[in-house]
């Protein structure tokens, strides 16, 4: 009972540390910018906000915090052997990561990279006894890859869930270039959530622990401390072809796959150190053929946000809206509007001008059969119900995506998105 006492104690202790670190504070910013910004774009196009600044922001926060209590619960049952040194090796891969894109924020590339670099410190001496690079040496080679490997997949399996339960409510309906030159629309998915990390660490002079950690081996028997680590987990998707339910969960499903496959990785590198650096490799490797997969899954079909036999394709729906309380989704198409067809937006605009007091809609749901509904129109609604409907030939705007660095990323103020105006005579923007 005293050494469960004496880990309660200790992980409360490291925990308010943890929280008083600035890099934590700084992915709470880097949170607060990224929902600011997407907010902003949100008004630019559709002249209200679909997302609450604060609302997600601290929502984002607390499901940080949860991850963050379920992964130090789990990796104290793994074992992770970090020294300080190492952990502020880990931040500084990562932060020189994002200067060549944002997306390699993830721990699974700077824990990638310090393993290549750590095989290649160890089988070549001499750059460790260079004195320009001295300092690196000493944390670099101490660093317990095995360990840090199945902090990645205990990470990416807490980002899987995240991103099952809580991806698509992070989606922001878009218009995009389709690779035929069309505008069409489209999902962006985007999720960050700043997790704090108390993880037990060797220490010499320490009490034995209660019990032995899976990849800790003769490490713990010389005691133990509790380490304060915050990370930053996140995803970030686009869809033009699928549901954002939809593509949110093949995301996740690959995550958890993923997760399962460095874990396995981790195991082997602990039973041979020979097979750190293919382990390594993997963690990055993988990682990027997860996002090749994604972006090949979507070359390959059809964009599902164009108008077309069935009638006006719904892109999105605005929160709170009447077409909200209708129970419209995008997917939909609305066919029929007061018993007129309609093709264009112009066309249902003069259909709804039909009756300035009720509205009567014939909707074709997902399952492709028609749903017919009616409802009061009131002063001060909005005038097509709440309904964003996919773009057609007349959109002024549509968004660009590209990879990015942190310098594009701060520069641009629309999401990491390039908002293009189009001139009236359809002139295509410049790349």
């Amino acid at each position: 009972m005293s050494a469960v006492m004496e880990i309660a104690a200790q992980g409360g202790r490291a925990f308010l540390h943890m929280l008083l670190h600035p890099y934590y504070y700084v992915g709470i910013l880097f949170i607060l910018l990224h929902y600011r910004r997407q907010i902003a774009f949100e008004r630019r196009l559709y002249a209200t906000k679909l997302h609450s600044l604060p609302g997600e922001t601290g929502r984002t926060v607390l499901w940080g915090l949860a991850g963050g209590l379920v992964a130090s619960a789990v990796m104290g049952g793994v074992g992770a052997t970090l020294q300080p040194e190492a952990v502020w090796l880990i931040w500084g891969v990562s932060l020189l990561l994002i200067l060549i894109r944002v997306r390699f924020l993830c721990s699974a590339y700077a824990v990638g990279t310090i393993g290549v670099l750590q095989a290649v410190f160890g089988s070549v001496p001499m750059l460790g006894e260079w004195a320009p690079l001295a300092w690196l040496s000493k944390p670099l080679l101490g660093l317990h890859m095995p360990a840090m490997l199945a902090l990645v997949a205990i990470l990416h399996l807490i980002e899987s869930l995240f991103v099952r339960f809580q991806g698509s409510r992070f989606g922001t309906p878009m218009f995009y270039e389709s690779k035929r030159g069309k505008i069409v629309g489209g999902y962006q998915l985007q999720g960050f959530w700043p997790v704090p990390l108390v993880l037990l660490v060797p220490y010499a002079g320490g009490e034995a622990l209660p019990w032995t950690p899976l990849l800790g081996g003769d490490g713990w028997q010389h005691g133990w401390a509790l380490l304060g680590l915050p990370v930053m987990i996140g995803f970030t998707e686009l869809t033009m072809s699928r549901l954002p339910a939809e593509k949110v969960r093949i995301s996740s499903n690959l995550l958890m796959v993923y997760a399962a496959a460095m874990l396995l990785f981790a195991w082997l590198a602990h039973l041979a150190a020979a097979l750190t650096l293919t382990a390594s490799l993997m963690c990055v490797l993988l990682h990027e053929g997860i996002i090749w997969y994604s972006r090949w899954d979507e070359s390959r079909r059809s964009p599902i946000y164009v108008h077309g036999g069935n009638g006006l394709k719904i892109l999105g729906v605005l929160p709170g809206s009447p077409a909200e309380e209708l129970g419209l989704v995008a997917g939909e198409a609305i066919r029929k509007v007061n018993g007129v067809a309609v093709r264009t937006k112009q066309e249902m605009y003069e259909a709804m001008q039909l009756n300035a007091a009720y509205c009567k809609l014939e909707v074709v749901n997902l399952a492709g059969e028609s749903k017919f509904l009616k409802r009061a129109l009131f002063s001060g609604e909005h005038h097509q119900l709440g309904i964003i409907l996919a773009p057609d030939e007349n959109a002024l705007y549509y968004a660009e995506s590209r990879p990015l660095s942190i310098f594009a990323y701060v520069r641009r103020r629309l999401v990491g998105l390039v908002a293009n105006k189009r001139s009236q005579e359809s002139e295509k923007a410049a790349p």
